[in-house]
């Protein structure tokens, strides 16, 4: 494979640039399974990853964002399942025991690779906006946007859940397991109970105030008036019975039974802030098959979302922006290389606040956006030497007159990510979200309800003109959800996608970039400091700070920022190798 050979060629380059600034490193605590409960079979994989190594297998391999979800699906794959089944027991477990980030009551983005027949798939299980919102549904009475947190917390911020009807369609199509089955990790670990991570305890305690707010959500986090500590067994039956009923009966209950009937209830319910939901809304939700939008990079195929994620066009035109430079002589140090990124970013970061949203209800240009002339005129605004000092988004071919404003980018993290590669030679990335950390905060049957609906801008127009992800009834937020196949030849070489917020774009692309042009193999490349660009200000890792002076002199306002993605890449060449990223409690583990 071209990136196996990338790596014995530029292992003599990369190496010695890595070990020049050791504050390039993460903290020692960050690595291993950063304190979560480790099963004794993925002992091996938490010491890899804490030694800064990938993990290698033969058969099939799985990265995740928690050592149980993982142990749940390795588990699927051991016994002949498929990366569809593995992905159900993952998702099921995420939901209990990393609640803040994913679950039943959020959504995901599924991009497949068949391994018999070399198709590519996407699956859309992104929420939908009730059929009674306007497109004033975040703002005040004088018309003014809402404060972020005022809309999120309670009913008005949530959409219609498409977690559970996604995994059921994914494995309707490709799974070969019982489906029943594969919920009872999730169940006995409910039933049982589970260790409580220190990052699951953090964040509790870091957003108490508003876990407090709803009674079921402040009984099961902050039991006794405090927040979960730290080695507590936390037990969920409710969230067992639900997985009880999903499993004897699919995901019908959760959209027409008395499932649906308590998730409509808690929304419109909320006190202080109810929301639209109906059971009607429940009711009509329907996953959608969206072509993959692939894009070329150094001969591969890089296939990912489509609208409403703007993740496979924006990382499209990011590596199709820096394509035309050389970017394995330049090296993951110079600063050359990060101009080229950071303004690449932003640039397609312009095109992607103007265009990008559903496109089942605004007419969206994704071919225009990486038709390679339009990337080409883009690109000559990188020629020069220094930052650029602004940027704007770009004229791509479009079918349809009207010009779409920006509006606010109020994305917030909230996400996982899963890869998985199994025997058969199928390839899946899903990312799923609830938003922000435990998103509505509003809990129903043992499961957390997403916060979604503030992914559309607040704003219905722009100037003047009207906002591409402007709210309407039924339609689907703008996500940066971005989970990637990089494919070469029709053959699946990477797999990969990461939580974050916005910033899992460049997450993604930043990591592309290491592996096919810096030689580095997955688990140094989900461990290199971040530096990222978005709308003008170079935020930098701690890890990255080093690189502050040189930037500046570029002409680049620098900050300093936190970034806790959570990258999950399986690299598929002779053997499979795979990373989890240090910042978060995930494993890579394979046979």
């Amino acid at each position: 494979m071209m990136i196996r050979a990338l790596l014995l060629m530029l292992a003599l380059v990369a190496a010695p640039l890595m070990a020049q600034h050791p504050a390039d490193a993460l903290a020692p605590e960050a690595a291993g399974a950063g304190g979560a409960q480790v099963p004794p079979a993925l002992e091996a994989a938490a010491r890899a990853k804490a030694e800064g190594r990938p993990v290698e297998a033969d058969r099939w391999m799985i990265a995740a964002a928690h050592p149980l979800a993982v142990e749940a699906g390795a588990g699927v794959l051991r016994a002949g399942g498929t990366a569809a089944d593995a992905v159900v027991a993952v998702q099921a477990v995420l939901g209990l025991v990393e609640p803040q980030s994913s679950g039943l009551g959020g959504g995901a983005f599924l991009v497949w690779h068949d391994g018999a027949t070399g198709e590519m798939t996407t699956l859309d299980g992104r929420e939908t906006a009730p059929l009674a919102a306007t497109p004033t549904l975040f703002q005040d009475a004088g018309g003014a946007p809402l404060e972020f947190f005022e809309a999120v917390v309670g009913g008005r911020s949530v959409g219609v859940p498409g977690a559970p009807a996604l995994l059921a369609e994914a494995h309707r199509r490709w799974g070969r397991t019982d489906w029943a089955g594969l919920f009872a990790d999730a169940i006995r670990l409910a039933e049982d109970g589970f260790t409580v991570s220190p990052r699951l305890a953090g964040l509790v305690a870091g957003d108490a105030a508003r876990l407090a707010r709803d009674a079921d959500t402040r009984a099961y986090f902050l039991p006794g008036g405090q927040p979960l500590q730290t080695g507590a067994t936390l037990r969920n039956p409710a969230y067992a019975d639900t997985l009880r009923r999903l499993a004897a009966e699919g995901a019908r209950p959760f959209y027409q039974g008395d499932i649906a009937a308590d998730i409509v209830a808690r929304v419109q319910g909320a006190e202080g802030n109810p929301g639209l939901l109906s059971l009607t809304d429940l009711a009509i939700y329907q996953v959608r098959e969206r072509p993959p939008v692939c894009a070329p990079y150094r001969g591969y195929e890089v296939c990912g979302m489509g609208p409403p994620s703007s993740g496979g066009v924006t990382v499209g035109q990011i590596l199709g922006l820096l394509a035309p430079h050389d970017l394995a002589a330049l090296g993951p140090d110079g600063a050359e290389a990060w101009r080229l990124i950071g303004d690449a970013t932003r640039l397609a970061f312009a095109d992607r606040g103007r265009y990008l949203a559903d496109s089942d209800f605004v007419p969206v240009p994704v071919r225009g956006l990486l038709a390679p002339d339009y990337l080409a005129t883009r690109a000559a605004l990188l020629r020069g030497d220094a930052a650029l000092p602004e940027v704007a988004p770009g004229r791509p071919e479009f079918d349809h007159a009207r010009d779409w404003g920006t509006g606010q980018d109020l994305t917030q993290p909230g996400t996982s990510h899963v890869s998985i590669v199994d025997s058969y030679g199928n390839a899946l990335a899903m990312t799923s979200s609830i938003e922000n950390a435990f998103g509505a905060r509003l809990m129903v049957r043992g499961f957390l309800l997403n916060n979604q609906l503030t992914d559309f801008s607040f704003a219905s127009h722009d100037d003047g003109l009207p906002v591409a992800n402007a709210v309407a009834p039924g339609k689907r937020p703008r996500s940066s959800m971005a989970p990637t196949i990089l494919r070469h030849e029709g053959v699946p070489v990477l797999v990969l996608g990461s939580p974050g917020g916005s910033r899992i774009i460049p997450y993604v692309a930043r990591t592309i970039v290491a592996m096919v042009d810096w030689g580095m193999d997955p688990q140094t490349a989900v461990a290199l400091p971040h530096l990222v660009n978005r709308f003008g200000t170079y935020e930098l890792e701690a890890g990255a700070a080093w690189r502050a002076p040189a930037l500046r002199a570029l002409g680049y306002e620098v900050a300093p920022a936190g970034m806790t993605s959570g990258l999950h890449v399986i690299e598929i060449g002779p053997r499979l190798r795979g990373g989890a990223d240090p910042r978060r409690e995930g494993l890579a583990h394979g046979e």
